[in-house]
């Protein structure tokens, strides 16, 4: 789809050379981490500023154009993909830290710094900003925010809501938003910058966010344990979090790690084979610390929850044992994987994904399923591996079906159809198993509000 007239006046708005429609961009920048949708956009425009931003707004409402934002684009969701003719807005140049300030321990951003830059920014100032992930060195903190962004280290430091300060925005309708202005106390009516977390830009687009920062953490420290079962998995995060405070509380299968392993450059754990492993990390900021660690270790092989274990004893080695989950998603990817991202409260975890593991394997024996997530907070990831000799879209038609079964028993056990990845395209026509009728109206009337004429992000969350 090409429109020359709309691409000359699109090319007035922002600087010279920053719309791109070649083939090569629009393939780049039109999709995320996703298969499932090819990207046909009509053009890429590179704003540089928060009034670039508000004028491709606004033009994009008189000419009743569709915008998606472009991050990182590491998103698995589709939420970033521009698959109907829609102009791509990339953030890619509003990528400055623009301020620190050292007492209120914030950090001012363009929407377009990447993550690990902002984690390298907080440790050079002897601070800690904790929203991690395997994607840290590529995603951008404007999609963390419209996908309200996870990660690892959600069971000590919550999500990326718990670190924004303050936003601003520019809305559907091209107004400029100032949210909150950063303060930690402000009980004056609605919390809109709420509403923009975890948006997906389908009310605007965040041009500059206020993001708080921690002390950094003492000595991280982490245990690879492997266990006879899943069920024994929660024995052993409970037994933990009894002494000490996790920073991180991660679960794979053998099948998971197997994977993993067989990329020959990171090191088995230790000689014992065991169908699941736990991966738990915390600060062992003194002797005392790490003793109740290796304590609470002996228990858990006592009680029959542990088969081995190891601890790490070096940064070198925190780093390896953290690779173990980290290269996961990496590693399956080569065979297309079909990714779900559920959750369920943490109780509920072992029943859960035994119900979902047998469904799938009954009706499926061929497929492979793998297994991660981050168990200490509820979050699992169901990845089925596509068979080689399986057509993409015969294998995507069969894991269609499988959605439905796993859907229906997150919906029974109360749960997410996406705990941290979003809605997007993937789960748009899902979304009724985890919010209500009701719940979706209000959401539809807010877009509205924001977004009059549809232009943000179309076709995401909710048709």
């Amino acid at each position: 789809m090409t429109n020359p007239a709309l691409i000359d006046e699109l090319k007035t708005l922002v600087e010279p050379g920053k719309v791109l429609t070649d083939a090569d961009s629009l393939n780049a920048y039109g999709k995320d981490w996703t298969k499932h949708f090819a990207p046909a956009p009509l053009a890429i425009a590179f704003p540089k500023s928060i009034e670039q931003v508000q004028a491709i707004v606004r033009w994009a409402n008189e000419r009743k154009v569709a915008l998606v934002p472009s991050g990182g684009r590491t998103g698995l969701s589709a939420a970033a993909v521009a698959a109907h003719g829609e102009v791509v807005v990339a953030f890619d140049y509003m990528n400055r830290i623009l301020r620190f300030d050292e007492i209120d321990r914030t950090v001012v951003c363009e929407p377009g710094v990447v993550t690990k830059q902002l984690q390298d920014f907080a440790a050079d100032k002897g601070l800690y900003y904790p929203v991690d992930f395997a994607s840290a060195g590529s995603s951008q903190i404007g999609g963390n925010i419209g996908t309200n962004a996870g990660g690892i280290k959600v069971i000590r430091y919550g999500m990326t809501r718990n670190w924004v300060a303050g936003l601003k925005v520019v809305t559907g309708k091209g107004d400029l938003l100032e949210l909150n202005k950063d303060l930690i106390k402000n009980a004056t009516g609605y919390d809109l910058r709420q509403l923009f977390i975890g948006a997906e830009g389908t009310l605007g687009f965040v041009v500059e966010a206020t993001m708080r920062l921690d002390r950094a953490p003492t000595n991280l420290t982490a245990l690879v344990l492997g266990t006879p079962d899943l069920d024994s998995i929660m024995p052993v995060l409970h037994a933990f979090q009894d002494k000490m405070d996790l920073t991180a509380f991660e679960f794979f299968s053998d099948k998971a790690l197997a994977k993993v392993l067989a990329r020959g450059d990171v090191p088995a754990p230790f000689e014992t084979e065991c169908p699941f492993y736990a991966l738990l990390e915390f600060e062992a900021s003194t002797e005392e610390r790490a003793e109740q660690a290796l304590a609470t270790f002996e228990h858990c092989v006592e009680q029959g929850w542990v088969l081995d274990g190891v601890m790490s004893q070096s940064e070198q080695q925190l780093q390896n044992l953290w690779k173990l989950r980290e290269y996961i998603s990496e590693t399956i990817s080569h065979w297309t994987p079909y990714k779900n991202d559920v959750s369920v409260t943490i109780g509920k975890v072992p029943a859960f994904l035994k119900e979902i593991d047998a469904i799938v394997a009954e009706h499926y024996p061929d497929f492979e399923i793998v297994w991660f997530g981050h168990i200490g907070d509820g979050n699992l990831h169901l990845n089925i591996l596509k068979p080689d000799a399986m057509d993409k879209d015969e294998f995507f038609a069969k894991c269609a079906t499988v959605n439905k079964w796993v859907f229906e028993i997150v919906q029974k056990y109360d749960g997410s159809i996406s705990a941290e990845h979003g809605v997007g395209m993937t789960k748009r026509d899902y979304l009724g198993y985890s919010r209500s009728e009701a719940e979706i109206a209000c959401m539809k009337a807010i877009k509205a509000v924001f977004d009059p004429n549809g232009i943000m992000n179309p076709g995401k969350i909710f048709v």
